[in-house]
């Protein structure tokens, strides 16, 4: 690795964890001033335990797809990887705030109340546990690819990823029980991945494919 490359490998770290901290910081205060929101209810605990980990995949995403991609591919790859971890760090630290698990054994119970089929997902499952999420496959025929066939295999896999977090960032921001942290952070998930699926449609219309 050169000089420069290790400079902006721990500038990009900076960055991320002065983002986590800052926004774990102005939440938290903004959660603690706030009446009757001291204490997470079910939908602030799942949207975080279960975005948290939709996030770890799109990060692992970000960081499969091969060095010899296109620039612009490539940066915002680096982008998306350092945004979501941030917004996962912020989570996980709303999570051990109050001492709560940072994953759920029921993923996606708290977006389907009542509904016993989203509490007991198996591995035999042809869903995924969550919207858009990528296959083991998927993520291997990524690792192996190359040139355009990566930028375009990475580009579909997370346009498939971030409509499936907008799908869950969207229930909880219309949540009638989700406190306003989460609506707050769930908004900004929203319109951030809103703005990087239209991104990628473009770059994936330039190399005549589709999402």
């Amino acid at each position: 690795m050169t000089r420069a490359s290790t400079i902006a490998c721990a500038v990009l770290l900076a960055l991320v964890m002065a983002a986590a901290g800052l926004f774990g910081g102005i939440a938290w205060e903004n959660h603690r001033a706030e009446e009757n929101s001291h204490e997470p209810n079910a939908v602030d605990i799942g949207f975080a335990q279960d975005m948290s980990v939709h996030h770890d995949q799109a990060i692992l995403i970000a960081n499969t797809v091969n060095a010899d991609v296109a620039p612009e591919v490539k940066g915002l790859a680096d982008r998306i990887a350092a945004t979501q971890a941030a917004e996962a760090a912020t989570m996980r630290g709303w999570l051990d705030w109050f001492g709560l698990p940072p994953t759920s054994d029921r993923p996606m119970a708290w977006m389907h109340p009542g509904d016993h089929d989203h509490e007991q997902t198996t591995v035999d499952d042809d869903e995924p546990p969550m919207p858009g999420l990528a296959s083991t496959d998927e993520l291997a025929r990524l690792s192996d690819a190359r040139g355009t066939a990566a930028e375009v295999l990475f580009l579909q896999l997370m346009v498939r990823h971030h409509r499936g977090g907008i799908e869950m960032a969207t229930a909880a921001q219309n949540s009638d029980t989700a406190s306003a942290p989460t609506r707050r952070l769930a908004l900004s998930m929203i319109t951030e991945q809103g703005d990087e699926v239209g991104q990628m449609t473009l770059l994936l219309r330039a190399r005549g494919a589709t999402a």
